[in-house]
């Protein structure tokens, strides 16, 4: 079932480009709105808890590493 809903107090430059796309989708401008929200809650963003967790074990696996003088040392070579 669908469900309504108002949103007051849009700032006027943000209806405007709202009003515009609508127009070159050659869609209503509640269309147009619920396109943006559908995009915005099935977007892939990944949760930061994940990409740490994924992040964490990457680094378990890499072979070796690098202290922060050798990082530096390996920037700086051939370097005047």
């Amino acid at each position: 079932m669908a469900t309504n809903i108002t949103i007051r107090d849009i700032p006027d430059e943000v209806y405007a480009k709202i009003k515009k796309q609508a127009d070159l989708h050659h869609r209503s401008i509640n269309s147009e709105v619920i396109v943006y929200l559908k995009k915005l809650v099935q977007s892939n963003r990944r949760d930061p808890d994940q990409v740490i967790t994924r992040a964490k074990k990457l680094k378990q696996k890499a072979k070796g590493s690098l202290s922060m003088d050798e990082i530096q040392q390996a920037i700086d070579q051939g370097r005047p």
